[in-house]
């Protein structure tokens, strides 16, 4: 696993093996997330639209959105709601305006209930509407105000002199009269559009008019983040950190794993690798104080290990173990007595070494002890020397030593290590149906000296 890259099967196998783990973890999540949602009160969030007529540009509209949320116009508001349990600043923090299409700007109001989060809305539109208003009236140029007024009274006096020139007019009873009375009139009609024309090109006028959308409607549900919101949010947050905290133990772990740094850490050579039926998922025995917890959660099964392949047959099984007892023939003086040493909760190499027993028999003689990791305790006996089997990834470099040290004390050579895998048991075959092949174990499995076991 340090050196692998992390994929999805990876994740997969976690989620398989350690589920239980992941989901208590994910329930501390979302407890956490209840707790949390217990100190922040439901909110409740509405908007109130306001109207921009007119032409504006894009940093006119922003200026327009700081207003509504300037205190100058959120104090106003508060002014008007008279909410004594709430502060202006707190008020200032619950409003917010945003630009939407075609000039209107959103002003939104968070309180504790739906008919606060309503009336704030409401109140600040309105503040904002009334507070634009009065910039424009203030900032109006009384020189330009002046004009246009004496402008109207000389397009009013022009009015009533066309009337006055068109009564005194033949009164339709010649064509030049008629055509005059027409053009008369025509140059009133004239002078009264150009004066509206000029009413609506000013851009003071325009902008005094912002006009409120309809109040704001009452909300039906609490703004986010809601409690059913924070609970699932804090179970998959705690979901997630289980899951990297898998992948990050993993990659910090310190267990050997290659066949070369095992030998070496046990200060001996590789006699081979045998494998024992499984899934992969074998439990090993409770020990401790936290042990049943361990196992209720499903903390003690290893989630790191491949999964295991599946064999043709036993075939290929039996012949690494006939293997290993040659070799040991090999190294060993008469009479061979050997210790077989297994680290303590090693459920892979404890099966293996049970049948490493029943396929050695007698020659070598082999008696299997467990042996502690944390302080390591070898027997005494009349025994040769020791043989370690271990599963690959189980065991730290300074737990080996350990081991090896507590041979040594107890005076028993390491002869060599084994290493046990696991591996997928085919199911039985129908009775009725014939082997695909047929593989002749006696005639492999003859040593050097012409002996099969």
């Amino acid at each position: 696993m340090n050196d692998d890259t992390i994929r999805l099967a990876t994740i997969g196998r976690i989620i398989r093996r350690r589920w239980r783990l992941l989901a208590a973890i994910a329930l501390v999540g979302a407890l956490v997330g209840y707790g949390a949602s217990l100190l922040f009160p439901a909110r409740y969030t509405t908007s109130a639209s306001v109207l921009l007529p007119g032409a504006w540009e894009e940093r006119e509209l922003l200026t327009q959105e700081e207003i509504a949320t300037s205190s100058v116009v959120v104090d106003q508001a508060a002014g008007t709601l008279h909410w004594s349990d709430v502060s202006k600043s707190e008020l200032r923090d619950s409003v917010t305006a945003k630009t939407a299409d075609g000039n209107i700007i959103k002003i939104s109001g968070t309180a504790d209930t739906p008919e606060r989060a309503q009336q704030l809305s409401d109140a600040v539109a309105r503040q904002f509407v009334a507070f634009a208003a009065r910039v424009v009236d203030d900032n109006t140029d009384p020189e330009a105000a002046a004009q246009r007024e004496a402008l109207q009274q000389t397009v009013t006096q022009t009015s009533r002199r066309i009337t006055q020139l068109a009564d005194a007019a033949d009164p339709g009873k010649t064509v030049e009269g008629v055509q005059a009375r027409t053009e008369l009139e025509k140059l009133r009609t004239t002078l009264q559009e150009a004066i509206t024309k000029l009413d609506q090109s000013d851009p003071a006028a325009n902008k005094a008019n912002m006009v409120v959308m309809g109040p704001a409607a009452r909300p039906t549900g609490e703004a986010p983040p809601t409690r059913t919101q924070l609970i699932a949010a804090g179970a998959l947050l705690f979901f997630l950190l289980g899951v990297v905290g898998h992948l990050t133990a993993a990659r910090m772990s310190r267990r050997l794993r290659t066949q070369s740094e095992i030998a070496a850490a046990l200060g001996t050579s590789l006699l081979g690798t045998v494998d024992v039926a499984g899934d992969g998922s074998a439990r090993p025995r409770a020990r401790g104080a936290g042990a049943g917890i361990r196992r209720l959660l499903g903390a003690d099964v290893r989630w790191d290990l491949p999964v295991p392949q599946a064999y043709a047959d036993e075939a290929g099984r039996q012949i690494r173990f006939q293997r290993v007892c040659s070799r040991l023939r090999d190294r060993l003086p008469s009479p061979r007595r050997l210790l077989v040493v297994v680290p303590e909760g090693d459920e892979s190499a404890l099966r293996a070494a049970a049948e490493l027993v029943a396929e050695a028999g007698s020659d070598p003689a082999l008696r299997v002890v467990e042996v502690p990791v944390t302080r390591p305790l070898v027997p005494d006996g009349g025994e040769s020397g020791a043989l370690v089997v271990l599963s690959a990834g189980s065991r730290t470099a300074a737990e080996l030593s350990g081991i090896a040290e507590a041979c040594a004390d107890a005076r028993h050579e390491i002869v060599g290590v084994v290493l046990a895998g696991v591996v997928r048991a085919l199911p039985a075959r129908s009775a009725g149906r014939p082997h695909d092949t047929a593989t002749p174990v006696f005639a492999v499995g003859h040593d050097a000296k012409g002996s099969s076991r």
